[in-house]
């Protein structure tokens, strides 16, 4: 996890949270209790914590951190862990290979979070220069030509210079188009 200036002064040390026997969680750096979402939104923020357990000092941000996912998955919302995914993970306790899954999954994790930095920063940059530019066109080419069929002249108007399709979608859009046409012409016979 990347280690950002925690609440507590120095950069690089992490914020004590303590846990008490009535669950409540106390946030040594900011001398507040605080609640799950709030140690979720630290996570997201890339804020270092350490959970101990008040009593005896034991080190429990492990299970801390199950539980926020537990709670995550169980809100109501989309799920992000599929039931294949949660059965082949619980599969692996007791396997041989128990030991080498938390290094696997650290650096499959590190690989998705580099790629997904990427393709945003593509998206920043503009599209015109990577795969999702033809993507881009093709889907605008597609919403031109809706547009021209539904409302004839609306989409010449707007666009005096139309884009040019990318070259492997010109088929594709000349099908589209004569797809349209034909539902045109249906809708037009069912006015009549």
């Amino acid at each position: 996890m990347v280690r950002t200036k925690a609440a507590s002064g120095t950069e690089g040390d992490a914020i004590i949270i303590k846990k008490y026997a009535n669950r409540r969680l106390y946030n040594t750096a900011s001398s507040s209790y605080i609640t799950l979402e709030d140690l979720a939104k630290m996570v997201r923020e890339n804020v270092e914590f350490q959970v101990l357990d008040a009593k005896t000092g034991d080190d429990i941000t492990h299970q801390i951190l199950t539980q926020i996912i537990m709670d995550e998955e169980a809100s109501g919302g989309q799920q992000m862990l599929p039931v294949s995914f949660l059965r082949q993970l619980i599969g692996m306790y007791g396997n041989s290979i128990q030991a080498l899954m938390p290094s696997y999954l650290e650096a499959s994790m590190a690989n998705f979070r580099d790629n997904q930095s990427k393709i945003r920063e593509a998206f920043e940059k503009g599209i015109s220069a990577t795969p999702f530019a033809a993507i881009h066109e093709t889907n605008m080419a597609m919403m031109r030509a809706a547009a021209d069929v539904f409302m004839p002249g609306l989409g010449k108007a707007k666009d005096k210079a139309p884009a040019k399709p990318a070259a492997d979608t010109s088929g594709e859009l000349a099908a589209l188009r004569e797809q349209m046409a034909a539902m045109q012409k249906k809708l037009d016979e069912l006015g009549k």
